[in-house]
């Protein structure tokens, strides 16, 4: 059983491999869903850690449906984490109608071999997610994280049985959203998941002393506190997964 941790600072990447991740998925803006980190936070990662490293390939806040600027910003970005010796990106472009763009998606993993691919959850938007799945398989994806198109893995349990028993180990379907300490159990038992993705975040306070407790200036969040990974809810999912 595979546990990966998503992280979007040092601090978090640190604590997810001392508690126990078998990797990181690496990302910006943890807070909106997560973006692709900057460079300087991958190599610090890379010179950090001992457990592989993913780096999430996200342009911008919103829909999965990307104009060429910035599906050739992708690009670029999955060229960069791999000269950086990362492990796997993590990555999801979608047409209009709901459907895998197979073409620019094809071109993306193209540039991105030999390293791991995982289709994020831009897969909880497909149209026909079975469809979706099959056409994922034929261009060579090693894994789709997907919450089996609810809010919640554990609401989308229904559908994780149905993709995983379909996958029939031709691809890893990693469920995600929601998942924790409570649940984890029950949600492996009823879909067979052989991975499962979290953040098992939290938030602390921020150590500023002084704090204005004006306008939030964009950050959505006036106090300033900052979400960090839970290091013993993830200990505590590790001895669950043993």
């Amino acid at each position: 059983m595979k546990l990966e941790i998503c992280v979007d600072s040092m601090e978090s990447a640190l604590i997810a491999q001392e508690a126990g991740a078998d990797r990181v998925e690496l990302c910006s803006c943890l807070n909106c869903g997560g973006l692709t980190p900057s460079l300087g936070a991958i190599t610090s990662a890379k010179s950090l850690l001992t457990i592989p490293v993913h780096v999430l390939i996200r342009s911008r806040v919103g829909d999965f449906c990307y104009s060429d600027l910035e599906f050739q910003q992708m690009l670029r970005d999955v060229r960069l984490a791999k000269d950086t010796k990362t492990e796997g990106v993590v990555l999801g472009i979608l047409t209009p109608e709901g459907n895998v763009d197979i073409f620019r998606t094809g071109l993306l993993i193209e540039a991105a071999r030999p390293l791991s691919v995982t289709f994020h959850r831009a897969f909880d938007f497909c149209a026909d997610p079975l469809q979706a799945m099959e056409e994922l398989i034929s261009l060579g994806v090693d894994r789709i994280l997907t919450s089996g198109q609810k809010n919640t893995a554990k609401e989308g349990t229904a559908l994780l049985k149905d993709l995983i028993k379909q996958a029939d180990n031709r691809i890893i379907i990693m469920p995600g959203a929601g998942i924790n300490s409570q649940n984890l159990l029950e949600l492996i038992k009823e879909t067979q998941a052989k991975e499962v993705h979290l953040s098992a975040s939290k938030f602390i306070p921020s150590p500023m002393l002084f704090k204005p407790g004006l306008i939030p200036q964009g950050f959505g969040n006036p106090e300033l506190s900052l979400r960090q990974a839970d290091g013993d809810e993830i200990r505590k999912i590790r001895r669950l997964l043993s």
